[in-house]
């Protein structure tokens, strides 16, 4: 292979690579607004938010308690999850038979709570975050080396979306929460209680965003609006996918991922084009199947 041959094939494989470690940060987020918006039909506009305060706990954690990357990777999730169910038993309960716009509504102003509370305390200068010793160094893939931790970071991400999945689809409980995410009516027709689930699933979406972001803290700045730069790719990867489908949200964001990548690439000479590429796509998976790549059309009323 000529010189210039090898050094075609490295940098696009490099950009795949960091397309795909950026898809995987896009499908956390995206199978978390997925599962919430299935069962809640709620727009979580507050997700980017959780996201911030994953990064922001793990940060806060290893400085102020010592507390390492791998038991943070635990405990935000976990506190996170639980701090989605109080919230959606307390006030997200109350609007669900209303206009989805009312939640919207609440989630939007939310966000703006959590992100001031978190400048007030912290600032909005940017924080780093040490990666872990384990993880420090770099992977070499034969054409290229990548960073140990955005390896970890893929295969994290991969496993963690098949695990999901398994339970989802072979398990009777993660038969029942799909059904109630995917076809919540339908599902009531059979005489199960889906509202048993909307506490636990929303917990466990928002629990999803906070790992996202304790993922993301040694990779990207921890600061109070990291979340809001982000929110806005996911939501499109999410209507890409198809509201509600849980599949089509991950494999969307994968898919994003690698788009934003090759476009920033290969599109640098066109600012323009590569900064909206993910909305142009959207729009014309839009004009070509309304409902997202795998989503359910609505039947009409």
């Amino acid at each position: 292979m000529h010189r210039c041959e090898r050094l075609a094939v490295s940098g696009f494989a490099q950009n795949t690579f960091n397309g795909l470690v950026s898809g995987a940060f896009y499908a956390l987020l995206a199978l978390g607004l997925a599962v919430i918006f299935g069962m809640l039909r709620v727009v979580n506009f507050a997700h980017g938010a959780f996201y911030m305060l994953g990064a922001f706990g793990a940060y806060v954690l290893l400085t102020e308690a010592g507390v390492p990357f791998w038991a943070a990777l635990v405990i935000m999730p976990v506190g996170l999850g639980l701090l989605g169910m109080a919230l959606e038993r307390a006030v997200i309960q109350r609007l669900t038979r209303l206009d989805p716009l009312y939640n919207f509504l609440l989630t939007f102003g939310l966000t703006l709570i959590l992100q001031d509370l978190v400048k007030l305390r912290y600032g909005v200068q940017s924080s780093p975050y040490e990666t872990p010793s384990l993880l420090s160094g770099s992977v070499n893939f034969g054409l290229f080396d990548f960073p140990t931790y955005r390896v970890f970071i893929l295969g994290f991400a991969v496993l963690l979306c098949v695990a999901v999945w398994w339970v989802l689809t072979r398990t009777r409980i993660g038969m029942v929460v799909r059904a109630s995410t995917e076809r919540p009516d339908l599902t009531r027709a059979f005489g199960i209680d889906v509202g048993r689930w909307v506490t636990p699933v929303f917990g466990f979406g928002i629990g999803l965003a906070g790992l996202a972001g304790v993922l993301a803290a040694p990779m990207r700045a921890v600061n109070p609006l990291m979340g809001a730069d982000l929110i806005i790719v996911v939501f499109a990867v999410v209507v890409i996918g198809g509201l509600g489908s849980i599949f089509g949200s991950v494999a969307a964001g994968f898919g994003i991922g690698l788009v934003q990548a090759w476009g920033e690439a290969y599109l640098s000479a066109f600012p323009i084009v590569s900064q909206t590429i993910v909305f142009v796509v959207m729009a014309g998976v839009l004009l070509w199947r309304p409902a997202g790549l795998f989503g359910r059309e609505e039947a009409p009323a």
